[in-house]
């Protein structure tokens, strides 16, 4: 069993120990009734033996929050949420790290590869998933829980060791650097997307006035979502939302008749709703980039595009994904504005075979 440090004094002395090497991490989090992930268990290692922290137990990490945010690597795999939890349950922004995941994508082993399927490839060792929709926020933890969260650290350094030296050998661990970097970067701003209608399938049809409306309310919603820490479709559902934006009710007795007959109408908030219905559209709403359906007079070029990234990604053993996105080619064909997504080490592989293809306005 690995120790399980359940108190202030435990992890002052663990942290006491932490020598420079670097150290593998890894969390348990519980997101489904909140917006934020619930940090409910930490997993470290330095290569020496595996140790469980308990953040329900020991909500201030002391002295070990200057490891997390010092110049000690953490190996870590699709850290994401990770780093969100331990920003909101810690308050520490995890860095400098190395995702064996992104590593395991440049290497050529396979995009988005999850961690038991990495340790099977790479090391030949066989995870089981016992525990993968166990309730980690529960006390006390169960052996089988602690024995599988152990196993999330237990082959990171051995992870790191043979995709470190295989990015080495390709000349690409500058690549992963700059993925890492963002990742934290992304983490540390948290900033809500000032567009989110964009992402909206629905709102593509819709007149410009609807998906301002929409801009509006998906906006009002990432704001309550946060403030309540509950899941943006709690506040406010997305068909509800494309509904009221499409045909705003005229009357307030009308607005809440169309609430009481929809099946996930919110019962809070709903005063709030409605004078974000009932205001005129300022000239900067109205003033936005709009979500559109497929230009057939774009189809042509992205298909272009898309095999020369398809080719430019079998050339470097890349997954066409990780290089470039359909959503990131039509951004450029659209805006004809390189992506800031496809900045760095991908603007220096793709711009001069990119920007020829596209067409001439």
């Amino acid at each position: 069993m690995p120790a399980l440090l359940a108190s202030s004094q435990q992890l002052s002395e663990f942290a006491a120990h932490i020598g420079s090497a670097p150290i593998a991490l890894d969390t348990e989090f519980i997101r489904e009734r909140t917006y934020y992930p619930q940090l409910a268990l930490v997993q470290a290692s330095q290569g020496d033996g595996e140790v469980l922290i308990d953040p329900v137990a020991i909500p201030d990490p002391g002295a070990f929050g200057p490891i997390l945010q010092g110049p000690t690597l953490k190996l870590m795999h699709s850290p994401g949420e990770d780093l969100q939890a331990f920003r909101r349950g810690w308050g520490v922004l995890v860095e400098p790290i190395f995702d064996t995941q992104v590593a395991a994508a440049l290497c050529g082993l396979g995009a988005g590869l999850g961690y038991q399927a990495l340790v099977n490839s790479v090391l030949g060792v066989q995870l089981e998933k016992g525990e993968t929709r166990s309730d980690w926020l529960r006390r006390p933890l169960s052996e089988s829980q602690c024995r599988y969260a152990a196993e999330d650290v237990r082959y990171l350094h051995a992870l790191h060791a043979d995709l470190d030296a295989r990015l080495d050998t390709l000349g690409r661990r500058a690549w992963l650097a700059e993925e890492c970097a963002r990742m934290v970067d992304a983490a540390r701003g948290d900033a809500p997307d000032p567009h989110p209608h964009l992402s909206m399938r629905s709102a593509q049809r819709l007149p410009p006035e609807a998906q301002a409306r929409v801009r509006r309310l998906l906006l009002w919603r990432e704001q309550a979502a946060r403030h309540a820490d509950r899941p943006r479709g709690w506040i406010l559902d997305n068909e509800l939302v494309v509904l009221l934006a499409q045909r705003p009710p005229a009357r307030r007795e009308d607005f809440e008749q169309r609430l009481d007959a929809h099946p996930k109408a919110p019962k809070k908030q709903r005063g709030e709703i409605w004078d974000l219905l009932a205001s005129p559209l300022t000239s900067e709403e109205r003033d936005i980039p709009l979500a559109r359906e497929d230009d057939p007079s774009l189809r042509e070029p992205l298909k272009r595009m898309q095999a020369a990234v398809a080719e430019r990604a079998a050339a470097l053993g890349l997954p066409e994904g990780l290089l470039a996105s359909r959503r990131h080619l039509e951004t450029l064909l659209s805006t004809r504005e390189w992506p800031a997504a496809l900045a760095g080490w991908r603007r220096a592989l793709l711009e001069s075979t990119l920007l020829p293809l596209l067409p001439a306005r």
